[in-house]
């Protein structure tokens, strides 16, 4: 692959599993050096273990993104192991099913705290390193969720959107300052949460999508490295919608 990211050090959150691995393996690929952060030690471990099998350098750290004292020692990782910080990837995320009236305090605390908050936090933590490289871009991953509605996941769409509000709230505050900000859109895109699925419900969920498939976690990491790759220097405050065309129904 054409080092489209050579020279970037990459922070990459839920990167042991699904959208987030698949975000670190394309980007180690494309030149960049990757702080591998997750919750998931053993998971996230392998993940470095193969990247460094095809000669790219990577490095797990354990990080709570809800714990602001956890990012900072995962920023002051991230330099003191690849020597600075351009690029972050806010893909840590989790889904509680719970609709208005059957969520519970707990459910809506938790979802929020990793979904939202989590997503503040790593650009709050983050921001001082990223703007000394002075050509920096962070990525929020929420969902197709946050834009459409749909029944008993009420938490889910409300922490998701807000990561829209909050892209582009960053995004103004700081595009005269060296620092981009956008935001990607998975719809229903092959990870082990689907894995609980039944077959005939994955292929209800395909036969209803314009492209007639289910996306993989490489959709939506190859549309997270056009925007942080120096392709997309003019581009901030976008939406990324990826999702086989269900937005445009």
């Amino acid at each position: 692959m054409n080092k489209r990211l050579q020279n970037k050090v990459a922070l990459i959150t839920g990167g042991a599993s699904g959208i987030g691995a698949a975000h670190v393996r394309l980007f180690s690929d494309a030149g960049a050096k990757v702080l591998v952060c997750d919750v998931q030690e053993e998971l996230g471990c392998r993940v470095v273990d193969d990247v460094k099998r095809k000669s790219g350098e990577a490095e797990f750290f354990r990080l709570d993104v809800t714990d602001e004292s956890n990012w900072k020692k995962a920023v002051a990782e991230a330099v003191g192991r690849f020597g600075s910080l351009t690029t972050l990837i806010n893909n840590a995320g989790i889904f509680i099913p719970g609709g208005v009236e059957s969520e519970s305090n707990e459910g809506w605390n938790r979802v929020v705290a990793v979904n939202q908050t989590g997503v503040w936090l790593g650009m709050k933590t983050a921001m001082p390193e990223l703007l000394k490289s002075g050509n920096a871009a962070i990525v929020n991953i929420s969902s197709l969720y946050g834009l459409v509605g749909s029944p008993e996941g009420i938490a889910y769409h409300a922490s998701k959107a807000a990561v829209r509000a909050m892209s582009k709230a960053a995004a103004v505050e700081y595009a005269r300052r060296g620092l981009r900000v956008n935001t990607v859109y998975p719809g229903v895109i092959k990870t082990p949460i689907l894995g609980e699925v039944p077959d005939y419900m994955m292929k209800a969920l395909e036969e209803a999508l314009p492209m007639g498939r289910i996306g993989i976690p490489e959709d939506i990491a190859y549309a997270s490295l056009y925007l942080c790759s120096d392709e997309a220097q003019f581009v901030t405050g976008a939406d990324l919608c990826v999702d086989g065309g269900a937005y445009a129904i």
